[in-house]
Parts: structure tokens; sequence; C-alpha cells
């Protein structure tokens, strides 16, 4: 199966325009090296995503024979992400929910209360 319909079939893009748009700025590794959407896969692979600040990795388990509904996905694909890496991106999920834009005004409620509980 081709890479992107493969990452699209698992739900890790919501598109498979948007897959083969991230294997084309070299997102998506194997062995460290970039690869191009028509790549085959086959159950045993291991692949790496690169995101902002962490990295993903994971195995395939199976084909799917078209796109998965969210709950089956772990039937063909299975996370092997370093410990180290799940802690780097919950760190930058929670600076990004903290972080506010300057000039948007006075703090809610919300995010007074955000604050509150942060500090």
């Amino acid at each position: 199966m081709r890479v992107d319909s493969f990452l699209w079939a698992v739900r890790l893009y919501k598109t498979r325009s948007l897959a083969a748009d991230s294997l084309k700025l070299g997102r998506i590794l194997i062995d460290d090296q970039p690869i191009k959407a028509s790549r085959t896969l086959k159950p045993g692979d291991h692949f790496t995503l690169k995101y902002t600040g962490y990295l993903r990795t994971f195995k395939v388990l199976d084909l799917p024979k078209s796109r998965v509904g969210a709950p089956l996905v772990e039937n063909f694909l299975l996370e092997t992400t370093q410990k180290e890496e799940l802690e780097k991106r919950e760190m930058i999920l929670l600076a990004r929910k903290h972080q506010r834009n300057q000039g948007l005004g006075r703090p809610t409620k919300r995010d007074r209360r955000d604050l509150d509980a942060w500090i």
C-alpha cells in the first residue's frame, strides 16, 4: 500500500493530499531518510513523523483495505514513540494552551482560572 494512502487510512492525516504534502516536505522518515508518497509499506515497517519539536514513531501491523474507524486503528498501527518524545509533546501542547496573543485585551474568567491553576 502507498504511504500516503496508509497515513490517510489510519487517520494520521485528514486527507490523502495533506499526507502527500507532508511526504514532499520530508516529514515522514524510514531509517532516518525522507520517503516519497509512492513508496509501498509492508507489515513490520517502522516509520517516523517529524513534528515541530518532537518525533513520533510507528510500526505497521497490517494494511487496511480502506479508511478505518478510529477504534480500529490499533489493529493496523502501533505507536512505538519513546517516553521522552511523548513528554516533549505534552510540554509543547501545554505551552500552546497557555500562550495568549498580544492585544486580545484583558484575560477572561476562564483564562484567569487557568492561570491560577497553573501557578
